[in-house]
């Protein structure tokens, strides 16, 4: 793998290890992070021998949200058009087919609350600080905030956090489904690891195939998706000879 960076990226034999790397500025998001970022998920989503990968971060913060140095530099329209629809990370982040979990310490913050969004489990730290404070400069979410927040907190919750940008603790976020676990600091990467144990001698192509069912699904009517299910379950037995 070619050196990175804003990130590191390391695998041990079926799991892989991304690691935002700049913690000088706080993991701020930037232009490069995004290529860099999709370049590893394309390695991951084609190395047939990995099974989940975990998103985690160097430094005291998780991510810090967008790099504001950038604010004011970036490319014409046609321009950042054609690159987002040449490097669509945050599809990449989706649609991966293997499981993605974000480990998450100290802030997390715009960019880096959506990541965590799209993946698959989101496991915190005691001393995680989650806000979204887009609104507090005059934006909005443009990387998926205010449709990934809204399908996992309630709505009252979502537009408290999305339009008041008010920060909340790693219990608060608990409570709202925005993590899934919160355990202490020092047990972070132990229980981080432990959760990645549980799929890594799964089968990939059932995997990924619940992976679509669960996603796409909830975009679908009830029978659009029971629908759905069944094709994916029959294509998976047909496979096996079943």
């Amino acid at each position: 793998m070619l050196p990175f960076e804003t990130i590191t990226y390391t695998k041990d034999k079926r799991l892989a290890f991304i690691h935002l790397n700049r913690p000088h500025v706080r993991n701020a998001f930037n232009t490069m992070m995004r290529d860099e970022l999709y370049q590893v998920l394309e390695a991951i989503r084609d190395d047939s021998e990995i099974r989940v990968a975990i998103l985690n971060a160097e430094g005291v913060d998780f991510c810090a949200g967008a790099d504001l140095t950038e604010f004011g530099t970036a490319p014409s329209i046609v321009i950042a058009r054609s690159v987002r629809w040449e490097r669509d990370l945050w599809s990449l982040f989706l649609n991966l087919g293997k499981p993605l979990i974000a480990s998450i310490h100290g802030h997390c913050l715009g960019s880096g609350i959506e990541m965590a969004m799209l993946c698959d489990i989101r496991i915190a730290s005691s001393d995680a600080i989650f806000g979204m404070p887009e609104t507090k400069l005059g934006l909005i979410p443009a990387a998926g905030g205010t449709q990934t927040i809204p399908r996992n907190l309630n709505l009252s919750s979502s537009l408290m956090m999305l339009l008041t940008g008010r920060a909340i603790s790693a219990r608060e976020a608990l409570s709202q489904r925005l993590v899934s676990t919160v355990v202490s600091k020092d047990r972070l990467v132990d229980t981080t690891l432990q959760a990645a144990s549980e799929f890594v001698h799964l089968d990939p192509s059932a995997v990924s195939a619940l992976k679509d069912a669960i996603r796409h699904g909830l975009d679908q009517t009830l029978n659009q998706g029971l629908d759905m299910e069944t094709r994916l379950a029959s294509r998976l037995m047909s496979a096996k000879g079943i």
